[in-house]
């Protein structure tokens, strides 16, 4: 801490910043330590002033509010300590009288802003639950066109905008910095042999992403569960490139989208002198090619790959769907290879192979989890 201050003091700084999340009393032991005219950030609290400087829509803004509220309340101690603070009730007891008249004018403060920020709280989540219900009507609507959904994810300033804005011909923000990209932008892409998919950019991802934004961006990264395939965007130029797409892969399974199907796309190969490297690299990574989003090389193979992986890729399955479950039949006679019917009591059991992107939605009938229960209503 003395090595801290010295450094801190011979070098003039105005703020320290700490590389994890701190807790409110480290914070406020660093603030009295360091003193008055330095301030204290931590990790957490750098990736949300980020965050606030790059929320433009309604939406983003009151995700970004709701994440900055609950980081402060528990950081609220200190704001007054220039105001007598006196605490009341058992603080302040005093033989039988008790606290009474004894809560000072920072304690009262203090007070009546955690219940304006809880009152604040309550309704941003309110209006984020607003946000969610109008996405999940939005993608049934999707889900009806039967056109399937691919996620671009990947670290922050990977280039994910700029291959959304070359592949569909977007005019998607772009920026050489963290998070340019808060909010989901889907645009049509057509495919090769005529197909066609929805590709949505959503926000990037970054090591040790503070839990209060995945919880505020819950709606928003919702997108990237619900979606039939993954387009893993990696920065291939940079020194962690493994390490970064490491960090997207655990961020992935953290808000449940690790069982969504996955491909790679190694972006910014014009900028390797020798861009080979890039295709030798690619056998570390499943499913991958190497391309420049930015001069749009090697997209047809891209293109190619997320065809197959959408329209070609079959997964065997054996399902029993009961028969409220009228949209599953038809999906699986539509999408699917029907390879065995027969009609039960209780429902369909229906056996064959499903487009891989498809597997997510009939995974909750699979034939072995619900044979007890049907067997039961048959009873």
């Amino acid at each position: 801490m003395e090595e801290l201050k010295a450094l801190a003091e011979e070098t003039l700084a105005q703020v320290v910043i700490f590389d994890d999340e701190l807790s409110p009393r480290h914070q406020r032991e660093l603030e009295e330590a360091l003193g008055l005219n330095i301030r204290v950030l931590d990790r957490t609290a750098l990736i949300l002033d980020i965050f606030a400087q790059h929320a433009h829509t309604a939406e983003g803004m009151v995700q970004v509010e709701l994440a900055q509220y609950e980081y402060l309340l528990p950081r609220l101690t200190g704001q007054w300590t220039h105001l007598a603070r006196q605490a009341g009730g058992g603080g302040g007891r005093t033989g039988s009288v008790g606290g009474v008249g004894l809560r000072g004018p920072g304690e009262t403060q203090l007070e009546v802003d955690r219940r304006s920020i809880r009152t604040r709280i309550a309704h941003l989540k309110r209006e984020l639950e607003k946000v969610r219900a109008h996405r999940m009507r939005y993608r049934a609507q999707r889900k009806r066109s039967r056109i399937p959904t691919v996620a671009l994810v990947g670290y922050t300033n990977a280039g994910k905008s700029t291959l959304l804005n070359r592949v569909a011909k977007a005019d998607a923000y772009v920026a050489n910095q963290l998070f340019a990209t808060l909010d989901p932008t889907t645009r049509r892409i057509e495919l090769p042999g005529g197909y066609q998919a929805l590709l949505t950019d959503t926000v990037g991802f970054i090591q040790k992403l503070p839990t209060a934004l995945v919880a505020a961006f819950r709606a928003t990264l919702e997108e990237i569960a619900e979606a039939d395939l993954l387009l893993h965007v990696v920065d291939i130029s940079h020194a962690n490139a493994l390490n970064q797409y490491q960090s997207v892969q655990e961020t992935l399974e953290e808000i449940g989208a690790g069982h969504v199907p996955a491909v790679t796309a190694l972006n910014k190969i014009d900028r390797l002198s020798q861009p080979e490297v890039a295709r030798e690299t690619a056998r570390q990574y499943p499913k991958s090619v190497a391309i420049s989003a930015r001069k749009g090389i090697g997209l047809p193979d891209l293109l190619d790959l997320i065809k197959k992986e959408l329209y070609e890729t079959y997964t065997p399955i054996l399902v029993r769907l009961p028969y409220q479950q009228g949209a599953l039949i038809s999906l699986f006679h539509e999408a699917g290879q029907v390879e065995r019917i027969e009609h039960e009591r209780g429902g369909v059991l229906m056996q064959g192979r499903i487009p891989g992107r498809l597997a997510a939605q009939f995974a909750a009938w699979q034939a072995n989890n619900h044979q007890t229960e049907l067997e039961e209503e048959e009873v």
